[in-house]
């Protein structure tokens, strides 16, 4: 039997995080309404993204840990964009570099004694 963790995008754009071991029966539960609160006073309901697992804990581990990251990390996920996944599984003060050249440094910018002023 297989069981799946799912991201819904709800008519007001918010993400919900699920799991099932049947996808097609709890997604259209959730499309139709009554199934979950959250999803119900959003709807209409798309499913965006699913991934299956072989056991039903392994699956609702994933729920957990993917519905508590940023709603930039859950879309990174989405488009399958891994190297963006990692970006945001870094804490927010280590994301970006202090080097002019990976922050958009220019020619001239990177030369020390450049004048600041303008």
């Amino acid at each position: 039997m297989a069981f799946w963790t799912y991201i819904l995008r709800c008519a007001d754009g918010r993400y919900y995080t699920g799991q099932t071991d049947d996808l097609e029966r709890r997604v259209s539960e959730h499309h139709h309404g009554g199934f979950s609160d959250f999803t119900s006073r959003r709807r209409p309901v798309a499913l965006v993204w699913s991934q299956e697992f072989p056991t039903r804990t392994e699956a609702l581990e994933a729920e957990r840990r993917i519905g508590g990251w940023s709603r930039a990390k859950k879309e990174a996920l989405i488009r399958g964009d891994w190297e963006s996944v990692s970006f945001f599984s870094k804490p927010p003060k280590e994301r970006f570099s202090t080097s002019l050249e990976t922050n958009g440094g220019g020619d001239d910018s990177t030369n020390p004694n450049r004048s600041l002023r303008a």
